[in-house]
């Protein structure tokens, strides 16, 4: 089933101004150039990461420690996926789960809560479900399997850009160049690029279980029409990965698992990843949905040990937009293989330049569906406050999610059986949202001194104050100086610098912020930034203007989150107000920290 069709996700309408970014890597005749698009694209790599995984380095467990993580947080991610096995608010969110994660090679957390199989039946007229006796539940294990649903189509487009590379496949070429069945009521206008961007016009879904031969399942697809002129409409749409799957098949002459076993899993050692596992996997396979009609459009019963998407069974198990089984280590080799350039334990199944496409955005014209090809970028109503510009991932329907940060060198996978025993059950991707939340957490923001600095939290919907004592600037040259530290979300966070004359009224106070690394100032005549502000320190100054001299002037920062979703959150460092004259406050002084008003802020050495 088409995830953002289930989940209530509308449709994204083309802006203006559409900006296409990754044009360096698009060559003659829209081939794609990927010897030379990047540094390190060839030989042994370009930074110390790959060339590391080239020399053969695999991950390992190890402490929070040795992955430059902080342990406290580290554990509440495993209390925030455990929270959901209890009602929320009506059903547990899934019977059980899986959650693994780790920075840099090094995997800190690998565990498991609940149940894999719990569910023997359920009744849609009672909403009521039958559970296994307790001696014959099976709990959830580390190396449990899972029906992976939409994370298939990560794997789907992994197979493409390989062909990419290979010269086989362009990504501005028109489906129709490969399939020339792939025509009619505009589908010949359709790119590579839009079925993997999800900007191909098509709609979400189509009941392929309802034909009862394989070329019936053909012909629905060659009927389908675009809803919309391709490359004008954002629509997330499982269409397009069955049509990328017979692309794939038909220019290699393999099918779509074989492709998966000799391209990816195989080279990687990824040896719990594979369509239609075998019976002697049932009982290490987490169990998904009692399926019936009316919300099921097969009449199956449980499903366990199979591929729960109705379209994937009727295609024979083996689909490109869902029917993958896999493991949580298996997608911590596969995230570790992408964050180092495509190369794991020295086999190399990408070119760096490759990934750089799976990871750079195509539909700048519509905001908020940022995506690569094949994965889903910057997406906070998943990823949490992992969610960064840099940040790559996708979830599956079964509950099932893998989220990628570059920018911290970091990976997350949440698997759930969410669909155990009936999809209804659940809504929304509040466990994901949460874990996502407590990692970003777990990765440290160190200050220069190696000391606190104020933090505002990252609760969503909190804000907070964090006022200074009053000063009297003797001239109009008073300015106020730190270092911030920000990541929000945008439209829906920010920092606020203001000032008042009586504490009361407070009005805002614009300011300038340089990164600590270098560049050119950037100003905020608003007082107040927010949004992704690069994860580096930035050194803020703000003139007090000469109205201010002679009176009684507070100044505070405030924090606010208005949305469901926060960022990492605002840090403000080495506070000091100063004039020609001396030095008003600074919050080294103790004198002047004890008198400094924090109302949901709190000093932090993370």
């Amino acid at each position: 089933m088409g995830r953002r069709r289930a989940e209530g996700h509308g449709v994204r309408r083309q802006g203006a101004g559409r900006r296409r970014i990754g044009t360096g890597l698009l060559a003659l005749g829209g081939a794609l150039l990927l010897s030379a698009a990047l540094p390190g694209a060839a030989g042994a790599g370009g930074n110390p990461a790959e060339r590391r995984a080239l020399q053969g380095l695999r991950l390992r467990y190890g402490s929070a420690r040795q992955a430059g993580l902080l342990e406290e947080h580290l554990e509440g991610v495993v209390d925030e996926a455990r929270r959901f096995l209890s009602p929320s608010p009506e059903h547990p969110y899934y019977a059980g789960a899986v959650v693994l994660a780790g920075r840099g090679r090094t995997v800190a957390l690998h565990r498991a809560v609940g149940d894999a199989v719990r569910y023997a039946d359920y009744d849609g007229r009672t909403d009521r479900a039958r559970e296994f006796p307790t001696a014959e539940r099976i709990p959830m294990a580390e190396d449990t399997v899972f029906d992976l649903a939409s994370l298939t189509k990560l794997f789907t487009s992994l197979l493409a850009v390989q062909q990419m590379e290979r010269g086989l496949l362009e990504l501005e070429a028109p489906v129709r160049r490969y399939l020339p069945e792939f025509t009619g009521g505009g589908k010949e206008l359709i790119t590579v690029r839009q079925l993997l961007t999800h900007t191909s016009g098509l709609r979400s879904w189509a009941p392929f279980y309802q034909e009862s031969t394989r070329e019936g399942r053909l012909r629905l697809l060659w009927s389908v029409r675009p809803q919309e002129t391709p490359g004008t409409v954002y629509r997330y749409s499982d269409l397009n990965l069955i049509a990328l799957q017979l692309l794939l098949e038909r220019i290699t002459g393999r099918t779509l698992d074989v492709l998966l076993h000799d391209e990816i899993t195989a080279p990687l050692g990824m040896h719990r990843t594979r369509y239609n596992p075998p019976l002697s996997w049932r009982r290490v396979t987490a169990a998904t949905e009692v399926q019936r009609p009316p919300w099921s459009g097969l009449d199956r019963g449980l499903v366990w040990g199979e591929v729960h998407d109705e379209n994937a069974h009727a295609l024979g198990g083996v689909a490109g937009h869902a029917g993958v089984f896999g493991t949580a280590w298996d997608l911590a080799v596969l995230a570790r293989t992408l964050l180092d350039g495509g190369v794991y334990a020295g086999r190399r199944i990408l070119r760096p330049a490759s990934v750089e496409l799976l990871f750079t955005d195509y539909n700048t014209a519509f905001p908020g569906d940022d995506h690569g090809l094949g994965f889903e970028l910057y997406q906070h109503w998943y990823m949490g406050a992992m969610a960064t510009p840099h940040s790559a991932g996708h979830t599956g329907f079964t509950g099932t999610s893998l989220v990628l940060d570059p920018s911290t060198d970091s990976f997350l996978i949440l698997l759930g059986n969410s669909v155990h025993p009936v999809r209804t059950w659940r809504a929304g991707s509040a466990p994901r949202v949460a874990v996502g939340n407590r990692f970003a957490r777990a990765v440290p923001v160190r200050t220069r001194h190696g000391g606190p600095a104020w933090f505002s939290g990252n609760t969503p919907g909190g804000s907070g104050t964090l006022t200074l004592p009053p000063i009297t600037p003797a001239s109009g040259a008073a300015r106020l100086r730190c270092a911030v530290w920000w990541d929000t979300v945008p439209g829906e966070g920010a920092f606020h610098l203001e000032v008042s004359a009586d504490g009361q009224a407070w009005e805002p106070l614009p300011f300038s912020t340089v990164r600590s690394t270098g560049g050119a100032p950037e100003t905020w005549p608003r007082g107040c930034a927010g949004g992704w502000s690069g994860r580096v320190w930035h050194r803020l100054e703000a003139p007090l203007t000469p109205a201010w001299a002679g009176r009684a002037t507070h100044l505070r920062f405030r924090h606010t989150a208005t949305g469901r979703y926060v960022g990492r959150g605002v840090y403000v460092d080495v506070v000091r107000v100063a004039e020609p004259a001396g030095l008003l406050f600074s919050d080294d002084r103790p004198s002047d920290a004890a008198r400094v008003h924090a109302v949901g802020w709190s000093r932090s050495a993370d």
